[in-house]
């Protein structure tokens, strides 16, 4: 995939959203700490009076409001279609967008939609990811982001963080600490696009997104792969030292 925005042209994102736009809180605050070489071009909700309108307004960011109320899902997603190319989108981003995403905008979008979903996909797709989660008994859970096709958390997968299921969690407790992660995770996301460090290929008779020149990473909260730019991780990271091997066995550890 070719890279998108520059820092004399940043790339115009187009966020989805329903609810109360944490993840687009992310986006817009990667954007203007310069994280990120793109802008949010516009915000489309579906739902009046939803607070991820509010945090667009508030940042200074074009709203749409485009409820869904009486029309067919792909007569819907040709007016969300003119609705994010009036604003000139160029990849767009699903964030607690409650909607499945049909083939029109798919079409008018190839290979540029993404979503957040709060599970290690292909575990526990669809509705209510940290329940599913702790009804399965796991030990491990998550978030995914993924390129959108037309299944329902069936596409790609691109970044995955994974967060310890504890003893005593509760559905809100491991939603909450998932819901941090998926902060991180949707920049990385967006970053690897954005670099054009994700190549498409089919593996097996499935699609699956390739990463290049990343290394896996994380610390005490999660582990998110692909972590930092090899590049970078090199520059940044001091060598260890020779008295002390077993330290550098953790870290390698802690790499996907």
């Amino acid at each position: 995939m070719s890279a998108l925005g520059t820092a004399a042209r940043p790339a115009r994102l187009g966020v989805l959203a329903s609810g109360s736009g944490s993840n687009l809180q992310a986006l817009l605050d990667a954007c203007a700490a310069g994280a990120l070489q793109a802008q949010v071009a516009v915000v489309i909700c579906n739902v009046a009076g939803a607070r991820c309108l509010e945090r667009a307004r508030g940042a200074g960011v074009p709203t749409v409001l485009l409820p869904h109320q009486g029309l067919k899902r792909e007569e819907y997603d040709t007016k969300l279609v003119a609705a994010l190319q009036e604003h000139g989108v160029e990849l767009v981003c699903l964030a607690g967008f409650m909607r499945i995403i049909t083939a029109a905008l798919l079409r008018a979008f190839p290979d540029r939609v993404l979503n957040i979903h709060p599970a290690l996909l292909p575990s526990f797709p669809g509705m209510h990811g940290a329940r599913q989660a702790l009804q399965a008994g796991v030990r491990v859970a998550g978030c995914t982001v993924h390129f959108v096709d037309e299944g329902t958390d069936t596409g790609p997968i691109l970044v995955q963080a994974a967060v310890p299921v504890l003893p005593d969690d509760t559905e809100e407790s491991l939603q909450a600490r998932i819901h941090a992660q998926e902060h991180t995770a949707y920049v990385r996301a967006v970053r690897l696009v954005l670099l054009g460090a994700v190549e498409l290929v089919d593996e097996g008779g499935k699609r699956r997104a390739r990463v290049t020149g990343f290394e896996g990473g994380g610390g005490a909260e999660a582990i998110v792969s692909p972590g930092e730019p090899f590049a970078a991780a090199s520059a940044s990271a001091p060598e260890p030292p020779e008295a002390e091997p077993a330290q550098a066995q953790q870290r390698g550890a802690a790499r996907w």
